[in-house]
C-alpha cells in the first residue's frame, strides 16, 4: 500500500482516538490566536443575549423554576462546546424538551427528572462509544417536520395560561384535550394586562426580526416589558412573584436518590430523553455542518451530549442538547471554534453571579410571548407545504408523525414514524429492482469482456430457444425476493440453461440469496443449468454462504462468456 492509499485509508476509517478527539482540541493544534478568541468572544456574547431569556422561558414551561433552564445552558453548553465533535455546536436546553420534561416532573418530580437525565447521559454516552451516532441520522424527513410541528403547537399550548393571564383551579392538565376544556372553563379569569405584555412581546420580536435582524430581539422585548411592567406596576405575574427570583451563583453539585426501581420507573424518559437529544442535536450539527462546509464528528458529539447531560444534572440542570437557533446564531456571529460556545457559558454565569436579582422583575407572560415566537418558528411551513404536494407516502408519515406528537407521545410518535417511513422506502426500493427476459439482442449489442473490449454479441446465441436469460437490475432484497421468485419459479422444462445475470445488482441480501438457492435446487432438479454472470464479490460471496456455489452452479464474469460456455459444452455434448 502506498502512502496515498494509506491516506486515504485511514481518513475513511479513523483511529478511536481521532474518531473522538473533540474539535476544541483539534483547533488548539491547527493554531489558536487573539483574533480568532476576539471572534468568538463576541460570538459567544450574541449567542448568551439569545440564550437568556429562552433558557428561562424553556425551563419554566417544563414545569421547573426558570434557574434550572440557565445552569443547564451553564454548565451543559460548556461541555457540549469543550468536549463535542463540532466547532459551532451551541447546548442548552431546548424547546423540543418541553413536553418530556414536564411529563417527567408531573410523574417523578424534580428528583426524577435529574435522575432520568443523567441516565440519558449514560445512553448517549454509549450510543457514541459504540458509534451508533451514524445510524441515529438516519430519521426520515418527514417524521422529523411532523415531529418538529407537534412539539410546536404543544408548546404553544401551553403557553396560553400565561399569554391570556388564566387562573387555572387544580392545575393545568398535561394531554392537550384535557387542558383545551379547562383553559376554556378558566377564561373569566383572563388577564387583559398579561395577554397586552404577551401580545407586545410577539410584536417587539418580530418587529426588530423585520427590521432590525441582527438586533437580539427577544432580549430587548424582556427588558423592555420588565422595565414597563416594574414602573407602572402592572398586574402581571413575575419570575419573582412566582419563583422568588434566581439564585446569584451556582449549587453545589449533588446526586439524586438512586435505587433500581427507581431506574426502572424512570427507563422510558430516559431513553426518550437519548433519543430526542440525539436527534436534535446530530440535526443541529448538520445545520452549522452545511453553513460552515465543515464536518462534525457525530459519535464524538453524542459522548459530548452525554457527558454534558450528567453534568447538568448534577448541578440540578435539565436535559442538554444541541440547539439548531443558537447553534446558527453562532455561526452567522462570526463564531470559529468551540471557544464560542464555552465563552457563552461564561457571560450566562456572569449574569447569575452579577444581575440575579433583576430578574424577578421579568413577566411570566413575556417570557410566554417568547415561547409562542418560539413555537410559530419550529413549524417547518416550506417543509410541510413541499411534503403536502409531494408523494401521497411522505405526506401520510408527516400526518401520522404530527397527530402522534400532539394527541400521544413523542416517543411513540418517533417510533411510528420510523416505522411507516422505513415501510415506505422498503415499497419504494422493491418497486426499483426489474427482471427482464432476454432472448434477443441487437446485432449493434455489445458484451462487456473482463479485458475491457467491446465486441457485438453472438446473435446465434441469444436466440437459441434452449437458453433463457434473466436480466436482475436493482438492490435485491427480502423487499423483492416474491417478485423475482415468482419469475424464477416459471422456468419451462424445455430449456437447457438459465442465466442469470448480475451485473446490475449492487446488493443481495440473505431472504435473495436464499430464492436463488431455491431457484438453483428447482433448475438442478429439471436438469437445467443455471448459470450466472457478473455478480459483484460480495454478492457472490452471499450466493455462496446459501449453497449457490459450483457444481450446482457456474458463475461467469460477463453474459458474453457464460452463453459462449453453454454453447461449447452443449455441442461436445455436455
Amino acid at each position: 500500500m502506498d502512502a496515498g492509499s494509506a491516506t486515504r485509508h485511514a481518513d475513511e476509517h479513523p483511529g478511536f482516538i481521532e474518531l473522538f478527539t473533540p474539535k476544541l482540541v483539534t483547533v488548539l493544534r491547527e493554531g489558536y490566536g487573539l483574533k480568532d478568541l476576539r471572534a468568538d468572544a463576541i460570538a459567544g456574547l450574541t449567542v448568551a443575549i439569545v440564550a437568556l431569556p429562552l433558557s428561562m422561558a424553556i425551563a419554566i414551561a417544563s414545569g421547573v423554576s426558570p434557574d434550572k433552564g440557565l445552569i443547564t445552558a451553564i454548565v451543559g453548553g460548556f461541555f457540549v462546546s469543550a468536549l463535542g465533535g463540532s466547532r459551532f455546536q451551541i447546548g442548552g436546553p431546548a424547546g423540543a424538551f418541553i413536553v418530556l420534561v414536564a411529563a417527567t416532573v408531573a410523574r417523578h418530580g424534580p428528583d426524577g427528572l435529574i435522575l432520568a437525565t443523567m441516565m440519558a447521559g449514560a445512553f448517549l454516552l454509549a450510543i457514541g462509544f459504540l458509534r451508533l451516532g451514524t445510524y441515529i441520522k438516519f430519521i426520515p424527513f418527514p417524521v422529523t417536520v411532523g415531529f418538529t410541528a407537534g412539539i410546536g403547537v404543544i408548546i404553544f399550548a401551553s403557553q396560553i395560561k400565561e399569554l391570556l393571564g388564566l387562573t387555572l383551579s387544580g392545575g393545568e392538565p398535561g394531554p392537550i384535550l384535557d387542558k383545551i376544556p379547562a383553559l376554556w372553563v378558566a377564561l373569566p379569569s383572563f388577564s387583559p394586562a398579561a395577554f397586552i405584555v404577551a401580545a407586545s412581546a410577539v410584536a417587539i420580536i418580530l418587529v426588530l426580526k423585520r427590521l432590525r435582524p441582527n438586533w437580539p430581539g427577544m432580549l430587548i422585548a424582556v427588558v423592555a416589558l420588565s422595565a414597563v411592567s416594574a414602573v407602572f406596576s402592572l398586574p402581571v405575574e413575575t419570575i419573582g412573584s412566582r419563583f422568588g427570583g434566581i439564585p446569584a451563583g451556582l449549587p453545589a453539585p449533588h446526586l439524586p436518590e438512586i435505587t433500581l426501581s427507581r431506574m426502572h420507573a424512570l427507563l422510558p424518559d430516559a431513553i426518550a430523553f437519548a433519543l430526542l437529544g440525539a436527534i436534535e442535536s446530530l440535526l443541529s450539527a448538520v445545520v452549522a455542518d452545511g453553513m460552515t462546509g465543515r464536518r462534525h464528528r457525530s459519535n464524538c458529539e453524542l459522548v459530548a451530549q452525554g457527558a454534558a447531560n450528567i453534568a447538568s444534572a448534577l448541578f440540578g440542570g435539565i436535559c442538554v442538547t444541541g440547539t439548531i437557533a443558537r447553534t446558527a446564531t453562532n455561526v452567522r456571529a462570526g463564531g470559529r471554534s468551540p471557544v464560542s460556545g464555552m465563552l457563552h457559558a461564561a457571560f450566562l454565569l456572569a449574569f447569575i453571579l452579577i444581575a440575579a436579582p433583576l430578574a424577578g422583575y421579568i413577566p411570566l407572560a413575556a417570557l410566554a410571548g417568547v415561547l409562542a415566537v418560539v413555537a410559530w418558528n419550529m413549524i417547518e411551513k416550506h417543509a410541510i407545504s413541499a411534503l403536502a404536494r409531494g408523494a401521497r407516502g411522505d405526506a401520510i408519515v408527516l400526518a401520522v408523525t404530527f397527530l402522534l406528537t400532539v394527541f400521544a407521545d413523542l416517543t411513540e410518535a418517533i417510533v411510528v414514524g420510523v416505522l411507516l417511513g422505513s415501510v415506505l422506502f422498503i415499497d419504494r426500493l422493491a418497486r426499483t429492482i426489474a427482471i427482464d427476459h432476454h432472448m434477443t439482442f441487437s446485432l449493434d449489442d455489445v458484451s462487456d469482456t473482463a479485458n475491457g473490449e467491446r465486441k457485438p454479441y453472438d446473435a446465434s446465441l441469444a436466440t437459441d430457444p434452449d437458453i433463457v436469460v434473466y436480466r436482475i437490475s436493482g438492490a435485491f432484497f427480502f423487499g423483492a425476493a416474491s417478485k423475482i421468485g415468482t419469475v424464477l419459479d416459471r422456468i419451462a422444462d424445455r430449456h437447457k440453461a438459465l442465466v442469470l445475470d448480475f451485473h446490475t445488482v449492487p446488493f443481495l441480501d440473505s431472504t435473495a440469496a436464499d430464492t436463488v438457492a431455491g431457484a438453483a435446487r428447482k433448475a438442478s432438479a429439471k436438469g437445467v443449468r443455471l448459470i450466472i454472470c457478473g455478480a459483484a464479490p460480495h454478492v457472490r460471496h452471499e450466493l455462496h454462504r446459501h449453497g449457490v456455489a459450483p457444481p450446482q452452479v457456474r458463475f461467469f464474469q460477463t453474459l458474453d462468456k457464460a452463453l459462449s460456455h453453454i454453447r461449447r459444452t452443449t455441442a461436445g455434448g455436455a
